[in-house]
C-alpha cells in the first residue's frame, strides 16, 4: 500500500508540476478532460495517495524508536 501511494503522489506532483510550468494537465489530456470519469478517479486516488502519505511520516519515527529501543535491550 505505501508504495502504491507513493507512485500515485508522484504522478500527482509531476502532473502539478505540469501545471504549473506549462499550464499542461497530463491527467486530462490522458483521459479525456478534466471532467472525465477516467480524470477524476485519477485524482481521487491521488488525493487518497496523499493522505496515506502523511501516515508515513508518523511510522517512520516510530520505526526509528524501535529500533533504538532494541538497540538498549541487547
Amino acid at each position: 500500500m505505501d508504495t502504491t501511494a507513493m507512485i500515485l503522489s508522484i504522478i500527482g506532483a509531476i502532473n502539478w508540476g505540469l501545471v504549473s510550468l506549462f499550464q499542461f494537465d497530463l491527467v486530462a489530456w490522458v483521459f479525456g478532460g478534466q471532467t472525465a470519469f477516467l480524470s477524476r478517479l485519477v485524482y481521487g486516488l491521488v488525493g487518497l495517495a496523499g493522505l496515506w502519505c502523511i501516515t508515513l511520516l508518523f511510522r517512520r519515527g516510530d520505526s526509528r524508536d524501535r529500533e533504538t529501543q532494541r538497540r538498549t535491550a541487547t
